[in-house]
């Protein structure tokens, strides 16, 4: 008897913690309602559609990077190889043929600099500088670029891009846009 009564006490004992935990898990818990976080806006709004951008070129994918610009045949992208690109059709068959045959991109970015022209368009800036395969033989390029963001609906959209070298080369430069030689600098006597 003893024994019964010692085993109904263990198994008490082991009972009565099991339902005050499951008494604690079923009592009501405060709720609250999740935490949206805002859409950006201005300055990072026109950021992240810009970071849109890089990564799609960093992936080589031309949904992401077609789908920052402006789908409109007024789109004009003046590129760094002197080309001109007229519409969002022809920008995104370029693409379609040209990034299949490209891998390992890797895109520096510095010196980003946005400035709103207002609350409906921005001017970004930066230097840049690309390495990649394509059809595997490596290329190197670093220009710099300009875009243009206009905010079409709720989303930022490049309606223009101007992409340049950074170090030109110095036959294709008029004489009237050279540099002067620096002078040299007189020696004390």
């Amino acid at each position: 008897m003893k024994k019964i009564a010692l085993v109904v006490s263990l198994v008490f004992l082991n009972l009565f913690p099991a339902l005050g935990q499951t008494s604690q898990t079923k009592a009501p818990q405060k709720t609250t309602a999740p935490v949206e976080q805002a859409a950006p806006t201005g300055p990072d709004a026109v950021r992240a559609a810009f970071n849109h951008l890089l990564d799609g070129i960093r992936h080589a994918n031309v949904n992401e990077v077609t789908s920052v610009y402006w789908n409109s045949p007024q789109l004009n992208l003046f590129n760094y190889n002197g080309t001109v690109t007229k519409g969002w059709a022809q920008m995104r068959k370029n693409r379609e043929s040209s990034y299949p045959e490209i891998k390992d991109v890797k895109l520096e970015v510095r010196d980003v600099n946005i400035t709103m022209l207002g609350q409906n368009g921005a001017l970004v800036t930066c230097v840049w500088t690309q390495s990649q395969n394509y059809k595997g033989t490596p290329e190197t390029a670093s220009g710099r670029m300009t875009l243009v963001f206009k905010k079409v609906g709720p989303a930022w959209k490049a309606i223009h891009l101007h992409s340049s070298p950074d170090q030109p080369n110095p036959a294709s430069i008029p004489p009237s846009e050279q540099q002067p030689a620096a002078s040299p600098t007189p020696t004390p006597q």
